[in-house]
């Protein structure tokens, strides 16, 4: 992965288990290789490795749709929770941004990494301070400002 390598990971990660949020983003675009940094840190390191979009989707399922936004937020926090270890990779986010589960997921990752190191894999750019997921016309973009956690920037 150009632009990031796993001793940038590993100090980001140092410095995020000082922060109030102990969270750590590792941002590129799509396709650049955030799964196999991902993998070699829990391979190196004490850590769990989740995919989000099939844990959490499988939990989804079983609830009817008007009743998803609601359990959201518990039902990552069981992912999270089920899990050993004080360092936890989340991969493949995306399911987070779906607008009918009227989620933010910056403030859902930053609110479950009080107690445990979590380090997500984010479809986007850090540019200038501010963090994007998607492009301004697509239905699930978010920008964030100050977000106030650990980032390790990528690109292709």
């Amino acid at each position: 992965m150009p632009g990031a390598d796993i001793g940038k990971l590993n100090e980001a990660i140092e410095q995020a288990s000082g922060l109030f949020n102990r969270l750590v983003l590792l941002v590129a675009e799509g396709g650049s290789g955030k799964t196999t940094l991902l993998k070699k840190i829990c391979e190196n390191r004490t850590c769990s490795f989740i995919n989000v979009n099939l844990g959490l989707s499988q939990k989804l399922l079983e609830l009817p749709r008007s009743k998803r936004p609601a359990k959201v937020d518990r039902l990552f926090g069981e992912l999270v929770e089920g899990c050993d270890g004080d360092l936890i990779a989340l991969d493949d986010i995306e399911v987070l941004f779906d607008p009918a589960l009227k989620v933010d997921p910056l403030r859902l990752l930053k609110g479950h990494s009080r107690n445990t190191t979590l380090i997500a894999s984010w479809n986007g750019t850090f540019h200038d301070g501010t963090l994007s997921y998607a492009e301004p016309d697509h239905p699930e973009y978010k920008s964030y400002r100050d977000i106030d956690v650990a980032v390790v920037s990528a690109t292709k």
